[in-house]
C-alpha cells in the first residue's frame, strides 16, 4: 500500500478489502455531502454523481445494484439522491429486476453490477430485455483505466463480453462526458426496437471532478403510418373476410392500448396477444381472442393458418409464434407488420408491408380508419371469442380429495383478485396456470421472460410491487425455478415488496420431462428433484409462509396468505405440493 493510501485509512482499517486498488495515489475527498470542490469559482462535481444526475433527471427511480467496491461514487452519489437504491442478493436477480422494471415503465430499468464475476452473473436479465425487447440499461464498475490490459484483479473485456446482446456497449473513459453516455444509453435503449445497453464505469474515472452540468435527453422517434401506409392497410382490410390483430412487445402504453381495443372493438376484429404478453386487448374484450405461443390453445394455432390478413402490432411473426418458423410461411399470405425496427430482427414468413412505428404512433393514425362493418367479421370474431372464453373458464372452485391442485388454487384465487391485478412468471409448466386462467385487463399486467429464462419469477414480482405497490401481483413460480433466484426474498422483505408467490411443487423440471418422455420414452433422466420446505422458507426470510398438500386446505391458505399481505404488508407464498405430471392443457 502506498504511503499516499494508507493516509487514508481509518483506525480500523487494517489492510486493503479484496480487490482494492493500489498504487493509484490519493483517493478524492469524500465528506458525507456531495462531493464538491471549487476550481476558480466553479463548482465541480465527480462523474459517479453526476451519473446518479442523469438517471434522476431521466426519470430513473429506483436501481436494483449489487455493490462492487468499482463503483463505490457511483453508490455514494446515490446516497441521499431521489432514486431508491435496491439492494439484491444475486447479480442475476438484479438484473432480472431490471429487466421486468422496463416492461412496466416507459423507460429503461436500470442494474448495477461489479466487473467479471458480477458482469458474467448479470448477463441471463441482459438475454432476457434482448429477445423480450425490453429497454434496460446495465452499468458494469470496471477496474481502473490506468491498469487496463494488465490482467487486474477481474478484469474483462465488456466489450467482446456484451457485444452481441445488446444493442450498445459504451465504457466512459473521458470523465467529462459522464452526462452525455447516460443521455446516449438511455437513447440507444428506448429507439428503435427496445433492448438493453451496457455501460461500463472504470473506478478511478468515475472519481474525477467535472461539470455538473447534465446533457438534455434526446428524444426518441415514433415513426408512424404514412398516407400510402394507411391506404394499404385500410384497403386490404376491405377485401378482408377474417382478418386478426396481433399484439405484442413491452412498447405500449395504457392509452394505446385502450384505443385499439375500442377500435377494434368497433369494427368487430379479433386480436390475439404474443406468448406472454396478455393484457394489451383486454381478457374481457370481445374482440380477444387468447394467447400465441407455446402452450397455447390449439384454435388460436388454427387463427395464423386461416386468417387472410395478419396484421402485427410491436412485434413480428418469430419462431415461438410459427411454432419453429413452421406455421404460416406461405408467402402467398397477407401480413402486415407494424415495428419500429426497421431490421425486422426475428421474424419469419411473408411481408406484405412493414409499417415502421412504435404501437402508440400506430394506434394514433389507426383510429382514423373507419370501415363500414361486416357481417362476417362479426361471426369470424365471435366464433374466435367464443373458443378462448371457454378455453379460459375457471374449474370448479370446490376442492376435490386427494393431493392440492392448481386448478383449485386458480379457480379459488381469480374471484379474488382486483381488476388491475398482475401476474409475474418466469419458465415451465407451472406458466400454463396463468397463461389460461390470469385475467389480464391492462397493459403491463404479464410480466415474464419471452427468452424462457427461469429464475424470474421472485426478482419480477419484486419488482413489479415496487414499481405499482397498490396493486396485486401475484407470481407463479415452479419448484426448479423458484430456488434461481429464491433468496431475493430477502430483498421483499427488506424493501417491502408484498407479492403473493405460488409455488407450484411436483419435484421436477417438468417442461424438460415432457420433451424427454416425447424423445426418450420412460427414460427419466436429469430432471427429477427433492425439495425443502418453501413455506418454512418464506417464514424464515421474514413473509408469510404456507406449505399446502391437500386440496381441501388450500381455499384456507388462500385466504390466510392474501390476509397477511392486506394486514402485515408482507409477501406471501403459498407451497403447493402437486401431483408430479399435472398438467394445465
Amino acid at each position: 500500500m502506498t504511503t499516499e493510501s494508507a493516509a487514508t485509512m481509518t483506525a480500523t482499517d487494517t489492510q486493503p478489502s479484496e480487490g482494492d486498488t493500489i498504487n493509484q495515489g490519493p483517493l478524492q475527498p469524500t465528506p458525507a455531502t456531495v462531493r464538491e470542490n471549487l476550481n476558480g469559482g466553479k463548482a465541480l462535481k465527480s462523474a459517479g454523481h453526476v451519473i446518479v444526475d442523469s438517471l434522476a433527471a431521466h426519470g430513473v427511480e429506483r436501481t436494483f445494484v449489487v455493490p462492487g467496491e468499482s463503483f463505490l461514487d457511483v453508490l455514494d452519489g446515490l446516497h441521499g439522491s431521489d432514486i431508491e437504491t435496491v439492494v439484491c442478493r444475486h447479480e442475476g436477480g438484479a438484473a432480472y429486476m431490471a429487466e421486468a422494471d422496463g416492461k412496466m415503465n416507459q423507460r429503461p430499468g436500470v442494474a448495477m453490477v461489479t466487473r467479471g464475476p458480477g458482469a458474467a452473473n448479470a448477463h441471463v436479465g441482459l438475454h432476457t430485455a434482448w429477445q423480450d425487447s425490453t429497454p434496460m440499461l446495465l452499468f458494469v464498475g470496471l477496474i481502473p483505466f490506468a491498469h487496463r490490459d494488465r490482467e487486474a484483479f477481474q478484469e474483462f473485456d465488456i466489450k467482446a463480453w456484451f457485444d452481441t446482446g445488446a444493442k450498445r456497449v459504451m465504457v466512459l473513459d473521458h470523465a467529462e462526458r459522464a452526462s452525455e453516455i447516460v443521455a446516449e444509453a438511455m437513447f440507444a435503449a428506448m429507439s428503435g426496437r427496445p433492448g438493453p445497453v451496457v455501460v461500463g464505469l472504470p473506478e478511478d474515472i468515475i472519481r474525477q471532478q467535472v461539470d455538473p452540468a447534465l446533457h438534455p435527453t434526446i428524444p426518441v422517434a415514433a415513426g408512424g403510418m404514412s398516407t400510402t401506409d394507411a391506404e394499404a392497410l385500410a384497403g386490404a382490410l376491405a377485401l378482408s373476410k377474417k382478418p386478426l390483430f396481433v399484439t405484442g412487445g413491452n412498447d405500449w402504453t395504457q392509452a394505446a392500448a385502450d384505443q385499439l381495443t375500442e377500435w377494434l372493438e368497433k369494427q368487430h376484429i379479433p386480436a390475439a396477444a404474443e406468448w406472454r404478453t396478455q393484457g394489451t386487448v383486454s381478457f374481457d374484450s370481445p374482440s380477444y381472442v387468447g394467447p400465441i405461443g407455446y402452450g397455447r390453445p390449439r384454435p388460436t394455432y388454427d387463427l395464423l393458418q386461416e386468417t387472410d390478413l395478419l396484421v402485427f402490432v410491436g412485434t413480428v411473426p418469430g419462431d415461438v409464434i410459427t411454432d419453429g418458423f413452421v406455421c404460416r410461411q406461405d408467402w402467398n399470405k397477407q401480413n402486415f407488420l407494424v415495428t419500429i425496427d426497421p431490421s425486422l430482427r426475428g421474424r419469419s414468413g411473408p411481408v406484405s408491408r412493414q409499417i415502421l412505428a412504435k404501437p402508440d404512433a400506430f394506434v394514433r393514425d389507426l383510429v382514423q380508419i373507419d370501415l363500414p362493418p361486416k357481417e362476417e367479421w362479426k361471426a369470424w370474431t365471435a366464433r374466435m371469442r367464443s373458443e378462448q372464453t371457454s378455453f379460459a373458464d375457471l374449474p370448479p372452485a370446490t376442492p376435490g380429495d386427494g393431493p392440492a391442485k392448481m386448478d383449485t388454487l386458480m379457480a379459488n384465487l381469480v374471484p379474488r383478485l382486483p381488476e388491475d391485478a398482475m401476474v409475474t412468471f418466469g419458465a415451465g409448466e407451472h406458466t400454463n396456470w396463468a397463461h389460461r386462467y390470469f385475467p389480464t385487463r391492462r397493459y403491463a399486467s404479464m410480466i415474464s421472460a419471452r427468452n424462457g429464462s427461469m429464475g424470474y419469477s421472485i426478482p419480477s414480482a419484486i419488482a413489479a410491487s415496487l414499481a405499482s405497490p397498490r396493486r396485486r401481483v401475484v407470481t407463479i413460480a415452479g419448484d426448479g425455478e423458484f430456488l434461481m433466484n429464491g433468496q431475493e426474498l430477502a430483498t421483499a422483505a427488506q424493501y417491502g415488496a408484498t407479492p403473493l408467490i405460488i409455488v407450484m411443487d411436483n419435484q421436477e423440471y417438468g417442461t424438460i420431462r415432457t420433451h424427454q418422455e416425447r424423445h426418450y420414452p420412460s427414460r427419466v433422466s436429469g430432471t427429477q428433484l427433492k425439495n425443502p420446505d418453501f413455506g418454512l422458507m418464506g417464514q424464515a426470510f421474514g413473509g408469510f409462509g404456507i406449505t399446502v398438500t391437500r386440496d381441501e386446505d388450500v381455499p384456507a391458505a388462500l385466504d390466510a396468505a392474501l390476509q397477511a399481505i392486506d394486514q402485515d404488508g408482507v409477501f406471501a407464498l403459498i407451497h403447493l405440493i402437486v401431483e408430479q405430471r399435472v398438467r394445465a392443457y
